[in-house]
């Protein structure tokens, strides 16, 4: 008897059960984007060979990021802040093999130029 009681109990309850519907809206300060997008930025160079062609004030740094830019067109270059000084580097280069290659190309132009190796990520 109290089997099903219990069983029609479970089955009238059951029946009247809902699920309940709803809307999240989130609502986030348009600054985390900026943010977001600068993370992305300052480690963009991370997994990736890079040659650093010359480094030296921001004029200095810029003057040579315009050099680098008309002598290398098709690559990507930038300049990077590393206190005290700007450092101008040249290219992503996913293999140690194209970097190395890129690198005697580049020195000719820039005999102090350096080969940059990627970023070891640190995992916690």
């Amino acid at each position: 008897m109290k089997t099903t009681l219990f069983t029609a109990l479970i089955i009238g309850f059951a029946t009247h059960l809902s699920a309940q519907q709803a809307q999240v809206t989130i609502q986030q300060d348009p600054k985390i984007d900026q943010l977001v997008q600068l993370y992305a930025k300052v480690n963009a160079n991370s997994g990736f060979y890079q040659i650093q062609v010359g480094f030296g004030s921001f004029e200095k740094a810029q003057d040579l990021l315009n050099q680098v830019e008309v002598d290398f067109p098709d690559w990507y270059s930038k300049i990077e802040f590393e206190s005290p000084t700007y450092r101008v580097r040249l290219g992503k280069f996913r293999t140690k093999l194209e970097a190395e290659r890129k690198y005697l190309e580049v020195r000719k132009k820039y005999p102090d130029a350096m080969l940059l190796k990627p970023e070891e990520s640190t995992s916690k």
